[in-house]
């Protein structure tokens, strides 16, 4: 069988490959936080017809010849790059303006280690990252994206203030009279820095709820995706550390909105007519290596 039988079929799944991830950014051009991917290829493996020497005393030396067989996937990446706001009716819908994800979890977890004081400590980790900040506040009193989960952050101490971010905890309306009640709370914000802050029906007066809290990631694009808009720290993050909006190169936070898809329409329309046409062109090498294949198999009538 010819070579370049093979280096069209591998050209034809590489490029099917790369229309796979294209048609996934149009689908999500409308997806809130949604962040596009890239693919990219790589040449696949070669065979050595001849190795290189050295010249002699006589002749000179001589360039390998090499044979490859193809291209295949090297990479598909995720660009990073901020999207635009969409302006929401709801005051606890947010954005991060820059670097940075929002942390959310399940209500047993508490206590968690921002690593603010030493990275390696960090148990960031446990919890997951995402970029969509549609909150909300539960009957429990507790602040929870759409799909359920419970955002961390920074909670106050006794006194109502919020003192170290060296632990991060679940957001939750404080207690009322008792345990079992919350406080009444009334035209909740959420400030540039992520402080979450309502008017207590009783008093009249301000009050700090919590401060939503942001991880700052040294390789973002180690992240993993999951479902929906979450993302899992795994190898090769680096150490992610907890911060208030605007501490530790992290973004500020915008309310009243939501952060838009970053896909670029006119590129991926674009990277569509490039693939499609490098894909057009790996059928043409199928068909004329089958061409090449039936001539020689006709030789012999």
């Amino acid at each position: 069988m010819i070579k370049s039988m093979f280096s069209g079929v591998s050209g034809l799944r590489a490029h099917q490959a790369k229309m796979d991830v294209i048609g996934n950014n149009i689908a999500n051009v409308n997806t809130f936080g949604y962040k596009a991917g890239r693919a990219t290829f790589k040449e696949s493996i070669y065979q050595t017809m001849s190795g290189s020497s050295d010249g002699t005393d006589t002749f000179g030396g001589k360039n390998p010849s090499q044979v490859g067989y193809g291209s295949q996937i090297g990479s598909v990446d995720l660009m990073f790059s901020s999207g635009s706001y969409a302006p929401t009716d709801s005051p606890t819908d947010c954005m991060i303006d820059g670097n940075g994800f929002f942390l959310v979890g399940t209500k047993d977890l508490a206590g968690i280690n921002t690593g603010q004081e030493n990275p390696a400590d960090s148990d960031v980790n446990a919890l997951t990252l995402t970029r969509v900040g549609d909150f909300r506040f539960d009957g429990d009193g507790y602040l929870v994206d759409s799909n359920s989960n419970i955002v961390f952050g920074f909670v106050p101490v006794e006194g109502g203030t919020i003192e170290a971010e060296t632990e991060l905890n679940p957001i939750r309306i404080p207690a009322g009279e008792t345990e079992a009640t919350r406080k009444n709370i009334n035209s909740i914000r959420i400030d540039d820095k992520g402080n979450v802050i309502g008017i207590d029906a009783d008093t009249n007066e301000p009050i700090t709820i919590a401060k939503i809290a942001i991880a700052n990631v040294p390789n973002p694009n180690a992240l993993e995706k999951s479902q929906g808009p979450y993302y899992k720290i795994v190898s090769n993050t680096g150490d992610a550390v907890a911060f208030g909006a605007g501490d530790g190169g992290t973004g500020l936070m915008i309310s009243n909105g939501l952060e838009m898809a970053n896909v670029d329409l006119a590129k991926e329309f674009s990277e569509m007519i490039t693939t499609q046409r490098g894909f057009q062109a790996n059928t043409r090498i199928v068909t004329v290596s089958d061409e090449m294949l039936q001539e020689l198999i006709s030789m012999k009538r």
